[in-house]
Parts: C-alpha cells; structure tokens; sequence
C-alpha cells in the first residue's frame, strides 16, 4: 500500500455518500482519522458549493474543496479562489443541442442552478455557465448527443451517472484542480490518494498516486484504478482510508 500519502481527495456522490445522499458514520470516522493524522481530506465533487456545502461542514475543516468537476475551487473558509466558465459561443452551442434533440438539460452557473425542470429566465447570454449537463435515459440518443459534443473538441465530457453527459470547458477537471491545490500545498500528485465511481473521477484517479474505484464504480473507472473498494453502501471510502492509515 502506498506510503506517502498527504492527500485524500474523495468524490461525493456514488463514493461518500450512500444511496440517501448520508455520509455514513465509519466513513465520517475513518475521515476524522486521517485528519488527526495530518492527512488533507479533500472533497472533490461535481456538485456546485449550494448543494453540498451542508454535507461538507460535518466533515470539520477542510483547506480546500473541488466543485463542479473542477469548475470551482474554495478554501478552508468557502472563499472562491479559482473559478472556470464554459465559453459563451460553447454554451450556445450546447443549448442548440439541448432544443434539437429535445433532451432535459441541468447546469451550474454563478448566477445560479437551472435546468429543464427549473428553467432560467433570461437569453442564455446573461449567464456565467460553468457546467453544462444533459439527462437522457436513451442509450442511442445519449451516444449521439455525446459524439456531438466530443466533435467539437473545446469540451471536457465526463458523466456522474450513467444516464447524464457532464461538460465543463476543456481541461477543466478533478485532477486539473487536484495538481493546483497539492502545489498550493507543496504536495504532489504522488502525495495523493483518489477515491470515485463515475467518469468524472477517471482523470484524478489516473493521476494520483494511488486511484481508489469503488465497489460501486463504472467498469471503466476500476480498470483505470491502482485498486477497488467495497461499494458506497459498505462504507468504501473508510475501508480504503484505513488500508492507508494501517
């Protein structure tokens, strides 16, 4: 097992949280642990800071948090220190995709969430997009729509589910913010252990010293990791912290 590790950088959903959206209590003990032990637990989401900011605080302190795939990266205060926007001419693109193929959109802007349940207001124009998602339950849609998007080549696409197509500007992902905040913290990726199930998790599992897939994960996500866990209903991440802290 990997000796050097300074850093735990955990996905929420699918990984630390069980099917009630709940961070179990030997998750949430095994995380206490590593801290005592001067290990930086990093959450590293797709979620944006309003829906998952809650959860987090019952993890006490952490020095930084990854939103949004990257998108956002805050500090120990929930102070923003970098944020990354979708180009205007990429969203239009995608919104034209959303109408033609009729396909139910979500989104992170810093102006707010908004998706087809929950429309926004204004053109299009008058919004900071930092993600872009689409919902499509159809197998064959969903692969064109996701062809459609790679064609483009300015898109970072990854998914958290396996019925949604996730979009942030290129470059922008978990381990594009993971490199940042382990130089902020004179770590490197070496020093860092990585813990997801879905796309979206592939590139900071790739990358880190140690991937951790859970139990739970994509097939395509355990063949990209050093190592799988048990599922996210089987407290995987604190089975995998305490590997490490052994």
């Amino acid at each position: 097992m990997h000796k050097d590790i300074k850093l735990i950088a955990i996905d929420m959903d699918g990984t630390l949280l069980n099917k009630h959206h709940e961070i179990s209590e030997e998750n949430q003990n095994a995380i206490h642990k590593a801290k005592e032990q001067g290990i930086h637990v990093v959450i590293s989401t797709g979620r944006a800071l309003s829906t998952c900011k809650d959860i987090i605080t019952t993890l006490g302190e952490s020095a930084y948090l990854v939103t949004i795939n990257g998108g956002e990266i805050y500090d120990q205060d929930f102070n923003l220190v970098e944020r990354n926007i979708l180009p205007m001419e990429d969203v239009q693109h995608l919104w034209e995709l959303t109408n033609r193929h009729n396909v139910a959109f979500w989104s992170s802007t810093v102006q707010g969430r908004f998706s087809s349940k929950f429309p926004f207001e204004k053109a299009v124009e008058e919004y900071d997009w930092i993600k872009y998602g689409f919902e499509i339950h159809d197998d064959e849609l969903r692969e064109t729509v996701m062809n459609e998007i790679k064609e483009k080549g300015t898109f970072e696409v990854t998914n958290s589910s396996l019925t949604n197509i996730e979009v942030n500007p290129i470059g922008i992902n978990k381990a594009t913010a993971l490199r940042k905040v382990s130089k902020w913290l004179d770590l490197s990726m070496e020093n860092v252990m990585a813990i997801g199930d879905s796309l979206n998790d592939i590139a900071m599992i790739h990358e880190a010293g140690y991937g951790v897939a859970m139990g739970n994960a994509q097939d395509v996500v355990k063949e990209e990791a050093n190592w799988v866990t048990a599922t996210n209903e089987e407290h995987g991440v604190a089975k995998a912290i305490e590997a490490i802290l052994k």
